[in-house]
Parts: structure tokens; C-alpha cells; sequence
């Protein structure tokens, strides 16, 4: 193993993540040859195989997984070093790792742009995930910070609130409810609904919003994308219960409607999240200044006006 290389560590991180070559390659921005070569250097180093191949599918063997956690702590002592010798240089210059949930891809990029722009410099690592990929990238120090609505409980984490998140009840603006005012939580037990899926940050936020009323609903279609849940929304596929924040150009366009429901919207909050050990370089310190200070008036700016609070349910 002498003779391995940390390029060769990095590559073959990326494959035993994704357990795809392809996908590794997409994420590294090189050719599958060039990937699947690296991975065959490291292991003629190894002298064993690291991957097995079952059907179309590969896996990892007893010395791939232990070659993991090798790699990923050579990696990330890699990563400390550069955080260090970041400091030196203060906030210009650093590179900035954020993570965010789907909701957050709606007003993120602007903040990241509008920090960037007061820092010269700066390199952007931004990435998009549902929560169970927001909670890997934690876990495995693989970013720096997190944007999420709610924080980890079994995670020792630093967590800080630094925006209202505000979920509603959409339909299309033809429906016989858009318009009514003070709609019964009972009431929405005859309408189909197009959620987000299982254990999205989304779905849990539905579930503490109706309460014992959510067993009552008529789940039509569990579906990952908010984009092609607003899109079926649209088409009359049913209501939906999702974040304003990501819904503004619809409701300017005029192709949703926010139901006025009792006891909606639900107000919660976005969090900066990262691990209570995690030292932060400068430019993550900076950006989650950043967020707590300007996040709210920005976020308002790009994504539009606040919903109004919710009135008391019957």
C-alpha cells in the first residue's frame, strides 16, 4: 500500500459510496475509464479485491469496507490540514462546504451568492439532499455545515435557528376550496393528497401539522420531487402540504393557491446545524454569522411575502 495514492483513496471513496462507477465518475467530474482505473491501481496496491459484482450490482468486500473507514480518515486528516492551513488565511480564499434539504435549494443559492460577493475569493461547495443524505453528510464529516428544518436528536450537534419556515396547504386555483376561508382540518379528509415521501423533512413536518387527523387522509401518491408534486398538484392530482418556500413563482403565476385552513400555516424554522466537535474554518464561522444576521431579510426578499399566522382550529 505504499505506493496508493490520496487521488486513489478519493476515487474509490466515491465508488464505495455511491456503489456505482458511474455515479462516482458523474460526481468527480471524470470518465468511468478514468475512475475504474484508479480503482484497479489501488487494489493491485491492496493485492485483493475490494468490489464484488452480483447481477448488475456491486458490493463491497470484507477488506473494500475496511479500506473505507481507512480511506475516509486519511481523507478527512487531509481535510483538517487544509482547514488549518485555511486559517492562516482567514475567510478569502477558504472553501465553504454547505449542505441543504430540497426546500432550502429555493433561496439558498442567493444567500451563497450575496456572501460570496462580500468575501473575494471564496469557493462554493453546495450541495442538495433529502434529509437521510443531509443526516450521511453529518455523520460522515463530509460538510461543514448543514441547512435543515430539523436538527438531528440522536447527534451531538450545534444547532441554531436562524429563519421562519412556514409550511401551507396548495391547491389549484380552480379548486372548490381555494378561496373559502377558515376551512375545517375535517374537511380535507375527502381530498386526495401528493406528498413528499417518508422520512423527508416535509413528511414529518405534514405529520406534526395535522396531528391525529393525518391517519385520516387520503394519501394518493408518495413522491420524492417537490417540483413534480407542484406539477401535479396543478393537475388536479390532488392537494399537497409543502414548504412556501417553495412555491412563490407558482403563487405569482397564479397556478397555486394557498388554502386557508384552520391551524395553518405550520410555522417552524431553519437551523445551521454542524457537529459540536467539527472545527469550523473561518469561512464557515463567517457564513454562519451570516445566516443568523442577514438569512431572514434575504430569504423574504427572493422567496416573497410572509403567509399569515394560523387561526384556531374548531
Amino acid at each position: 500500500m505504499k505506493n496508493a495514492t490520496l487521488r486513489q483513496l478519493k476515487v474509490f471513496e466515491a465508488v464505495a459510496r455511491n456503489l456505482s462507477f458511474s455515479r462516482a465518475a458523474e460526481e468527480l467530474h471524470l470518465t468511468q475509464p478514468a475512475v475504474s482505473t484508479q480503482v484497479k491501481k489501488l487494489q493491485d496496491h491492496a493485492g485483493i479485491a475490494l468490489f464484488e459484482q452480483f447481477g448488475k450490482k456491486i458490493h463491497l468486500t470484507a477488506a473494500g469496507v475496511e479500506m473505507l473507514h481507512a480511506s475516509r480518515v486519511i481523507i478527512q486528516q487531509f481535510k483538517e490540514v487544509e482547514q488549518t492551513m485555511t486559517q492562516f488565511k482567514g475567510v478569502a480564499g477558504g472553501a465553504l462546504n454547505v449542505a441543504v434539504i430540497s426546500a432550502g435549494d429555493y433561496f439558498l443559492p442567493r444567500l451563497l451568492v450575496e456572501f460570496a460577493g462580500r468575501h473575494e475569493g471564496v469557493t462554493l461547495n453546495f450541495k442538495v439532499v433529502n434529509r437521510e443524505e443531509l443526516l450521511e453528510q453529518l455523520t460522515d464529516n463530509l460538510t461543514d455545515l448543514a441547512i435543515m428544518v430539523r436538527p438531528p436528536l440522536d447527534m451531538d450537534t450545534v444547532n441554531q435557528p436562524f429563519a421562519p419556515h412556514p409550511y401551507v396547504l396548495v391547491a389549484p386555483p380552480g379548486h372548490p376550496l381555494a378561496g373559502r376561508k377558515r376551512i375545517p382540518v375535517s374537511r380535507l379528509a375527502r381530498e386526495p393528497f401528493v406528498v413528499r415521501e417518508k422520512g423527508s423533512d416535509t413528511w414529518n413536518s405534514m405529520k406534526d401539522a395535522f396531528g391525529d387527523h393525518m391517519a385520516r387522509l387520503n394519501i394518493a401518491m408518495e413522491i420524492k420531487s417537490t417540483e413534480t408534486i407542484k406539477q401535479a398538484v396543478i393537475a388536479g392530482m390532488g392537494l399537497s402540504f409543502l414548504s412556501a418556500h417553495t412555491i412563490g413563482r407558482e403563487l405569482q403565476e397564479g397556478s397555486l393557491a394557498v388554502l386557508d385552513v384552520q391551524g395553518f400555516p405550520l410555522m417552524l424554522h431553519w437551523y445551521v446545524v454542524h457537529r459540536r466537535t467539527k472545527r469550523l474554518p473561518p469561512v464557515a464561522q463567517a457564513f454562519r454569522s451570516f445566516l443568523l444576521s442577514d438569512g431572514p431579510a434575504l430569504i423574504e426578499q427572493t422567496i416573497g411575502a410572509r403567509p399569515r399566522r394560523p387561526t384556531r382550529r374548531k
